[in-house]
């Protein structure tokens, strides 16, 4: 047959020192010298393995290749990798241990194993992970009121850890900030009970957002779907994904959507309508018992300093006092 030229000449290659070495498993190079006094079958033309200088395709004896490779099986690199594998795996033990006694000095739990840990079926079926530490940006004209007022209602179920910050777009804050950053002061934080830490920071930013994820900002807009997120992580009294009013409630929190952008009288006055329709005769708007439907009103009206007393009718006042009584703003 003709002949083909060498596609990869012997080149003298360096190689790494960094990594463990294994035996070469090839049987061009290496083979050829350790064979040189064999002699291969080629084409029925037995040569000396020495005399290479003429390249002469032939067809690898199968069984001679077959002995090699179990030559090489029965060798101790094998065996060494398993050997260096088993030690690294003992590092990472000996490591595991570490962080543990550090986890214990430090008195971290892991959240999986303490009380934040709630099934599957009091939050709608969805798959529950650790909470993280989740941040606020609100503008001091648009306080999140809803946060204050969360924090009051669950004071006995559960805790909400707000600080506050001021960023450098803002040079004041204003009086009304400063009150509810006191207010938020006041309200203790039960070490007993569950808690998510939220950061408030005071930014010049257009929309109420927040950041849930410590590695992907994927904010959440608005104040009325920050208070859907921490209704499905917070106590499982507020969790409504599997309550008979699901639909009602979350009807309620997107009227509240639209009245914090209404921009006339006019058409906040249409939206308080649509309230009380949703109100009826109820005590609150998720039945007999307070919801985050009732929070995400009673901040909306508070953030919307146009709507008068004269604007809401006597149900409604009758629910403003009640809420009051929980959310202590």
């Amino acid at each position: 047959m003709y002949e083909l030229k060498t596609l990869l000449p012997q080149f003298d290659i360096k190689l790494p020192t960094c990594m463990y070495e294994l035996k070469n498993a090839s049987l061009s190079a290496g083979a050829a010298t350790g064979n040189a006094g064999k002699l291969i079958q080629c084409n029925g033309v037995t040569e000396s393995a020495r005399n290479t200088t003429k390249s002469v395709t032939c067809a690898l004896d199968l069984d001679i290749l077959g002995r090699q490779i179990q030559q090489l099986l029965k060798q101790d690199d094998t065996a060494a990798v398993v050997q260096r594998q088993e030690k690294v795996l003992k590092q990472l033990e000996e490591l595991k241990a570490q962080l543990g006694k550090i986890r214990t000095s430090l008195g971290v739990r892991v959240c999986g194993k303490t009380i934040q840990h709630t099934t599957a079926y009091q939050n709608g079926g969805l798959k529950e992970v650790p909470l993280h530490d989740v941040v606020v940006n609100g503008h001091p004209n648009f306080i999140p009121y809803a946060l204050l007022a969360l924090k009051n209602a669950w004071r006995d179920l559960y805790t909400i850890d707000v600080k506050t910050f001021t960023h450098s777009t803002m040079a004041d804050i204003g009086p009304a900030a400063r009150e509810f950053e006191a207010n938020l002061a006041k309200v203790p934080v039960n070490a007993a009970f569950p808690k998510i830490n939220v950061t408030l920071i005071w930014k010049n930013c257009e929309h109420t957002e927040m950041i849930s994820s410590p590695t992907m900002y994927v904010p959440i807009y608005g104040e009325v779907n920050i208070i859907r997120y921490l209704g499905r992580v917070g106590p499982t009294e507020y969790r409504y994904e599997n309550s008979p009013l699901c639909n009602e409630i979350d009807a309620v929190l997107d009227i509240c959507y639209q009245l914090l952008r209404c921009s006339t009288h006019k058409s906040q006055v249409v939206m308080v309508r649509l309230l009380d329709k949703r109100l009826q005769q109820q005590q609150y708007f998720g039945g007999d018992q307070m919801s985050v439907a009732d929070i995400g009103v009673y901040s909306s009206l508070i953030r919307m300093p146009a709507i008068t007393d004269k604007d809401l009718t006597p149900a409604l006042l009758a629910w403003r006092k009640r809420a009051k009584l929980v959310t202590q703003i």
